[in-house]
């Protein structure tokens, strides 16, 4: 699947926004996936992450024993993978502002992890999740994402394995371009939802 694929994927679905958003990140875009929209069709969910599943397993990366994603974004396209691979699935979830298992998740020192995210920007959530991960003992191997927006600048402190990276503007608040200025900023994103 090319980059162009995945795209008309999110576009087919809806979920290729212009405006002026609030990234999760705190960065600010005139463009958002909205995965939410992709996730809700179970037939494109399971092509984008067959196809992730594909990368994946020809980077030699591995082998896994479990799968873990940050909620929110990363749970459906976690448990699709999980489904792909054939591998248990959890999650970790904020937890006094930290990720951490919860839920009875448990992981141990002999465990060998694959991180599954949806979209991938400065890697902030992504590296918040490997280090609630390694504080079980669990070893992170790798982490694979439908779209690294970065243009495969983000640095996730793991092998990132990006089903499509992209290189979509982001900008701190403080330094919009004029056309972002004049449009109000909207967060359609999940960060500091409790």
């Amino acid at each position: 699947m090319t980059v162009e694929d995945v795209l008309a994927e999110f576009k087919a679905a809806g979920a290729l926004l212009e405006g002026h958003f609030i990234l999760s990140s705190g960065l600010r875009s005139p463009v958002f996936l909205q995965k939410a929209l992709v996730f809700r069709d179970a037939a494109r969910t399971e092509r984008l992450c067959r196809a992730l599943a594909e990368r994946l397993s020809e980077s030699g990366q591995g082998p896994f024993t479990a799968i873990v994603s940050p909620a929110v974004g990363g749970i459906i396209p976690g448990y699709e993978m999980s489904r792909q691979l054939g591998l248990p699935f959890m999650f970790v979830e904020r937890e006094g502002g930290e990720f951490a298992l919860r839920r009875g998740f448990e992981l141990t020192g002999a465990d060998r992890v694959l991180v599954i995210e949806d979209i991938v920007t400065t890697g902030l959530s992504s590296r918040e999740c490997i280090a609630a991960i390694e504080a079980t003992g669990a070893k992170v191997l790798a982490e694979g994402c439908l779209v690294d927006r970065s243009g495969g600048k983000a640095d996730v402190g793991v092998p990132l394995t990006a089903l499509a990276t992209v290189n979509f503007p982001a900008y701190p608040a403080d330094q919009l371009p004029e056309e972002l200025e004049r449009i109000p900023a909207i967060k359609p994103g999940s960060r500091g939802l409790a």
